[in-house]
């Protein structure tokens, strides 16, 4: 327990004192996470300081979160770029007279699950589409949190389901099923959820009304958004990807007399410094987790909760409960995954829990873990383009939130029963 200590300490500095406070913007991330990793720190036993602070480094020089990190200097240069080319209000322009009014909000869903289930990433699809669906919240008058809630959310949908994603790979690894089984297991899982979720944004979407007279745009600055949204569904690397579009933003940019080369750089530059908050909350929350990690943390929770299972439905809570609080001490659910996987099939295969669904579980149980916390890459990403609070956007996350609710249900059901 004294491990997990410190993810009680970041509640409890961010919560009181924005409660305290009276408002959420007045306790900085970083703070709240710097306080969690200093204590993180001090409470590791039994090592010198210079050997926790060693600890702390490497949890928060992880390949994986330095790539994540990367990938947040490049959006944001990208991001800026692109605004000041105008390529946001072009694509905008664009959305806005393909899509009838009543079809904004469906249509922003069906284009983010379409988009992630292409690419099997959630962040390469916050990445490419949150600007534009700011752009769009501006141009509407619509809930800007809402908006990009609904990006957000079909991030997940392909984050679940694709081929090619992480968390896809290591479920079915892990739990040793094919990837077309466990599939044809999960859809049963996060359908009802997507439609249910898609009747919400219908319903929401007969309200917003689109500006009666869009104005005219320049199809050439469409061309960034859309190579760099065709070039991530071919598969292509997202560095790659937001290299690219960084590039065709700076010429277009350039012989359209949007912004000369200093005024190029000066985009990239601040879209780059616009990312330094997300980034230092991104380094604070690796070192932080790697201490509980090291301490045993994660350890000690597995071990409570796979002492007292009691049944084919308690395994499945188990795994399910599993790989959330996982989750919840790495941020994420890839490494969450790898973390519990192993255990999860030896309880599956104990309790006679169908492989195809264990992975299912697992996969769709991470994703609505990480879809949720408000210090995961995915969250932190979309509110950094959309320039809000994270917290700002958790109201709003109706997908993540449905796919939990139907898969606990289904648990309790015995739902589907063709893997009982």
């Amino acid at each position: 327990m004294l491990a997990l200590s410190p993810m009680l300490v970041f509640m409890a500095v961010y919560l009181i004192g924005s409660l305290l406070a009276g408002d959420f913007y007045k306790v900085p991330l970083t703070v709240a996470f710097l306080t969690a990793s200093a204590y993180a720190i001090c409470i590791t036993p039994k090592l010198k300081l210079r050997e926790r602070i060693n600890i702390f480094s490497r949890g928060a020089g992880d390949e994986n979160l330095m790539l994540m990190v990367w990938i947040f200097v490049l959006a944001g240069a990208f991001a800026k770029a692109a605004g000041a080319m105008g390529a946001i209000d072009a694509t905008v322009n664009l959305t806005l007279r393909l899509l009838p009014d009543s079809m904004l909000l469906p249509g922003l869903f069906l284009a983010a699950c379409f988009i992630s289930l292409s690419i099997g990433t959630s962040v390469g699809t916050v990445v490419a589409l949150t600007p534009v669906a700011v752009g769009i919240a501006e141009q509407t008058s619509s809930s800007l949190p809402l908006i990009v809630a609904i990006i957000v959310g079909g991030a997940f949908f392909g984050d679940n389901l694709s081929f090619i994603s992480d968390t896809t790979i290591v479920a079915t690894q892990t739990q040793e099923c094919r990837m077309n089984d466990k599939f044809k297991a999960n859809i049963y899982l996060v359908a009802p959820a997507a439609i249910i979720v898609l009747g919400i944004y219908i319903v929401l979407g007969l309200g917003v009304e689109v500006p009666n007279h869009i104005p005219p745009f320049e199809w050439y600055k469409v061309i960034p958004y859309v190579t760099v949204l065709v070039l991530a569904t071919i598969g292509m690397n997202v560095l790659v990807v937001l290299s690219i579009g960084i590039i065709l933003a700076g010429i277009i940019g350039m012989w359209s007399n949007s912004f000369d080369l200093m005024g190029w750089m000066g985009a990239m530059g601040e879209g780059i410094m616009g990312m330094s908050e997300l980034i230092i909350v991104t380094l604070l929350a690796g070192g932080m987790l790697a201490l509980i990690r090291h301490n045993g943390g994660i350890d000690y929770l597995i071990h409570i909760l796979t002492r007292r299972i009691n049944g084919k439905r308690g395994a499945k809570f188990t795994i399910a409960l599993l790989v959330v609080l996982a989750d919840l001490c790495t941020a994420n659910n890839t490494i969450a995954l790898i973390t519990v996987g192993p255990v999860a099939r030896d309880i599956a295969d104990r309790y006679g829990v169908d492989r195809r669904m264990s992975a299912s579980l697992l996969d769709t149980f991470s994703c609505f873990a990480q879809g949720l916390i408000p210090y995961g890459a995915q969250l932190l990403m979309a509110a950094g383009l959309a320039s809000i609070s994270p917290f700002d956007i958790m109201g709003y996350l109706y997908y993540p939130i449905s796919i939990g609710v139907v898969s606990v249900l289904g648990i309790l059901l015995k739902y589907p029963r063709k893997y009982e």
